[in-house]
């Protein structure tokens, strides 16, 4: 089964993420949301077990540097083609494996995720 972390790689939660793999010996494919792109479909697979409200990082600059009308009133649709055209605004990381997927790190959910 592959592992995929998706981030952006100067944020400091995504490397503390990536330590923690590493120290694990787990493997893992790194996807950064600038360089190899995010897309509408992918966002749509995390929402099936991830809330919008964990994935929409509004605590993040690019969030609160939108307008106040349009933080207003962003539904989920809004909100979706907000994350793709500023992957900056998805909390980090998004861990996947397999039908698995797990938003933000903290070390103790990590163990959960890998029954460590």
């Amino acid at each position: 089964m592959t592992t995929t972390l998706y981030g952006i790689p100067n944020c400091d939660t995504v490397k503390k993420a990536r330590k923690w793999l590493d120290a694990n010996g787990i493997e893992y494919r790194f996807h950064d949301f600038r360089k190899d792109g995010i897309n509408e479909s992918m966002i749509r697979e995390w929402m099936k077990t991830q809330p919008l409200e964990i994935l929409l990082n509004k605590r993040g600059t690019t969030w609160r540097q939108l307008p106040d009308d349009v933080k207003d009133s962003v539904d989920e649709r809004c909100a979706v083609q907000l994350m793709v055209e500023h992957p900056a605004m998805i909390k980090r990381p998004v861990m996947v494996s397999g039908n698995n997927t797990s938003v933000g790190f903290k070390d103790q959910d990590f163990q959960a995720f890998f029954g460590l």
